[in-house]
């Protein structure tokens, strides 16, 4: 079910009394429970967000996650719990296990055939069909998938366990699982006796590969080489090496990188034991205590963390590396900044979702005290944020902004059909493949004329005013699309360069620019909202004083204590129009106040 990426309609914090719901739902679903235990699954004062999305086979759900941790998903009004949350609670479900090398072909989208299912000595656990199930990996209580019994255990065994066993709908390793912190599967060991297939497996390692075969090959639904030494490897060290294959595998042009840097002064022993997640994973740390140590000063605190990485981190690194975050074990800068702030390093303030601030500094920190550069890295480039046309202005991404229209209570009738209710946000080609299978399934287009929309009672209510109710009977089908448009409330998806996407209530507020007049008749430029777009609003005042010779200061906007505005003297629009434009490649619908730009005058 997420073994491919799936797209967030919204995300929003759990009001009081769907939360008290949640808790007795929770219960009646899981009544092993114990009321500790339920604080834990479904905290009473901690953060909890419910996160509506689509699936890539356009199926609905809802996830409930605590902070960045989905705890459950919700799926035709039942309850499931995340691998997360069985590795707090694994006698949650009762559990089947099955060998490491199968879990690869779970997490990309495959269900669990019986073959694959290890029958321990005590037998199987005794379930119904339909009950949900946790699948274990053979050694390890901690479950990797969860899926739900296609039949019951007397079944399986009547059966010959032969056959598809269990629809699988979530596993470690699948995007339900990336959407939190991407931890590994914790060891818990089994409360019974191991199975006897395991303790075969240990006494016979030592024998050649052909008797082994004959030993297992009935009980094995894999090759026989894949099992070798397998009493050998502890369960963990069969994931990670699951997991780096299945990373390494696909990016056929991240492994062409790591060859090209192969010629580094590494020992060639020590390259080729790190893998190219753990040579990423050195590179960033490498950057980021050089920046800190080297480029960043105390002065120009606070800094947006988008900021501090495109102007400084990237500018850290060496001329024959690439720095690729997204190949870190991190995958995302926001997460290496937490763990950072974890380690007493550096705090980080969220500005607003998406938007984060660096704070403060520790750089006192033993870890930036004893980083010493490297010798072949030039460290006496100046901060890109304070050069023109630097690389670091190319590697600002504007971000993906995307108009969204929110079902009311009113316009619901319009969307049932195609399976939209009262609270769901859509694009506007989604809202017009609404509207036209509307009409269609209500045949409500004009015989005479098929440019024309016969007008029903629900479109007459939807629709239009009072005053037009008793005049309008047909309506062209762009008039109908755009009054259906213009009823719907407005949302927006936003987008941040290596951030998940966040729905925002209302339009996108436009970066704004204004003149004011101050004493003496002097003007200043005014503007305001550079952080909903991204932009460090202390890296544009230096970049416009340095560029007009003229004094820039940023100050706190009113209202507002976790935005900023910045004001530089005299009529800057022309200047600003280039970085924003131009520089930036904002586009220029975002922009509010290009025209106050002062008219040039005739060359005499």
């Amino acid at each position: 079910m997420f073994a491919k990426a799936f797209r967030v309609k919204s995300n929003t914090a759990i009001k009081g009394s769907d939360r008290r719901k949640l808790r007795s739902d929770v219960a009646a679903t899981f009544p092993t429970l114990t009321s500790e235990q339920l604080s834990d699954v479904v905290p009473n004062k901690e953060e909890l967000n419910v996160i509506k999305l689509y699936t890539h086979k356009g199926e609905a759900l809802t996830v409930y996650a605590n902070g960045r941790i989905p705890v459950l998903f919700e799926m035709e009004k039942r309850l499931y719990p995340t691998v997360y949350t069985l590795w707090s609670h694994p006698h949650l479900l009762p559990d089947f296990s099955t060998w490491p090398p199968v879990l690869h072909k779970l997490a990309g989208g495959a269900d669990l055939m019986l073959p694959g299912v290890i029958v321990p000595s005590s037998g199987l656990p005794q379930v119904d069909q339909g009950t949900l199930c946790a699948i274990t990996l053979v050694g390890n209580r901690a479950p990797v998938a969860i899926g739900i019994a296609i039949m019951s255990s007397a079944e399986m065994v009547a059966a010959g366990m032969k056959g598809k066993g269990f629809t699988v709908l979530h596993t470690y390793m699948d995007h339900l699982w990336g959407f939190g912190d991407k931890s590994c599967p914790p060891a818990i060991a089994h409360l019974e006796a191991e199975p006897s297939e395991i303790m075969n497996a240990e006494e016979e390692e030592q024998e050649d590969e052909e008797e082994e075969s004959k030993a297992h090959g009935k009980s094995l639904p894999v090759d026989p080489s894949l099992q070798t030494g397998i009493g050998n490897l502890s369960v963990e060290e069969d994931i990670q090496c699951m997991v780096m294959a299945e990373k390494e595998d696909p990016n056929e042009s991240g492994a062409a990188e790591v060859t090209e840097e192969d010629n580094l002064d590494v020992p060639q022993e020590v390259e080729d034991s790190r893998s190219p997640q753990e040579q990423m994973n050195v590179l960033l740390h490498q950057c980021f205590f050089h920046a800190l140590k080297c480029k960043v000063k105390k002065s120009e605190l606070p800094l947006l963390a988008s900021t501090f990485l495109r102007n400084y981190v990237f500018s850290c690194c060496p001329k024959d590396q690439q720095l690729d975050i997204k190949k870190s074990s991190y995958k995302k800068f926001s997460k290496f900044l937490h763990t950072m702030q974890q380690h007493k390093i550096l705090q980080v303030k969220e500005l607003s979702k998406g938007v984060e601030s660096i704070v403060d500094v520790d750089w006192k920190h033993e870890s930036i005290r004893s980083f010493v550069v490297p010798a072949e890295i030039e460290a006496s480039d100046p901060p890109l944020q304070d050069s023109k046309g630097g690389d670091g202005e190319q590697l600002y991404h504007c971000p993906e902004i995307i108009p969204l229209y929110g079902i009311s209570s009113k316009m619901a009738p319009l969307f049932q059909e195609s399976g939209y209710k009262k609270g769901h946000t859509l694009s506007s080609s989604e809202v017009r493949s609404a509207i036209i299978n509307y009409v269609k399934v209500n045949e409500l287009v004009d015989e005479t004329n098929k440019n024309f929309v016969q007008v029903n009672p629900i479109l007459c209510d939807c629709l239009l005013n009072k005053l037009e109710q008793d005049e309008i009977s047909k309506l062209k089908w762009d008039d109908l699309l755009s009054r259906c448009l213009y009823r719907l409330q407005p949302f927006h998806q936003v987008t941040f360069f290596g951030h998940e996407s966040i729905v925002r209530k209302g339009n996108i507020d436009p970066i704004d620019i204004t003149i004011a007049q101050r004493s003496s008749n002097k003007k200043v430029t005014i503007i305001k909202n550079l952080e909903l777009y991204g932009l460090d609003p202390q890296a544009v005042a230096n970049f416009l004083q340095q560029k007009v010779q003229a004094s820039a200061t940023v100050t706190t906007l009113p209202g507002a204590k976790d935005r900023a505005q910045v004001q530089i003297q005299g009529n800057q629009t022309h200047h600003l129009a280039k970085l924003l434009l131009e520089d930036y490649q904002i586009p220029h619908r975002y922009i509010q106040g290009l025209k106050k730009a002062p008219k040039m005058g005739r060359k005499k």
